[in-house]
């Protein structure tokens, strides 16, 4: 089931979750997983896309070998919080992949992660071509890490 909400999205996890966060692009989909208790994202992997049945039977993998309960999609909203192009095609793909498993499937608003990313590498000294078969993984994990930080305080109030 999808959910718009981070709170609904919550709601529909078991305790005691792990999950996946995912950066969707053109080209690669970036995968980040969590701890069991929802502390820390760690990048994973980056999926080169072909088509979505083989981009999903991937990250299905993932989810069943690393026995993820839900999945965290970056939402690419522009700067003034509206829904373009990216954000259509993102809600396409949760859509799709919904139909393919029953774990819960959430947004996480993930303006500027890229830019993020690109900086912590950079501060990493990596070089430019480490950097470009990282940073999408590495964007993945600040999207999954923002939306843990939020579930941590949700769980706290």
């Amino acid at each position: 089931m999808i959910h718009d909400d981070i709170e609904d999205f919550a709601a529909a996890l078991p305790p005691m979750n792990a999950l996946a966060g995912l950066d969707l692009g053109d080209k690669t989909i970036g995968v980040a997983v969590s701890d069991r208790m929802g502390t820390a994202a760690t990048p994973l992997e980056t999926i080169k896309r072909k088509k979505f049945t083989l981009d999903s039977e991937r990250l299905l993998e993932i989810i069943k070998a690393r026995d993820l309960d839900g999945i965290l999609l970056g939402l690419p909203r522009n700067m003034d919080g509206s829904e373009g192009p990216r954000c259509q095609k993102t809600r396409a793909f949760a859509r799709n992949l919904s139909r393919l498993t029953d774990l819960p499937i959430g947004f996480w608003d993930e303006r500027l992660s890229t830019v993020a990313a690109e900086r912590a590498l950079l501060e990493a000294d990596t070089s430019r071509k480490r950097r470009a078969e990282l940073i999408d993984n590495v964007a993945a994990s600040y999207i999954l890490q923002g939306a843990l930080d939020r579930l941590r305080h949700l769980k706290n109030d």
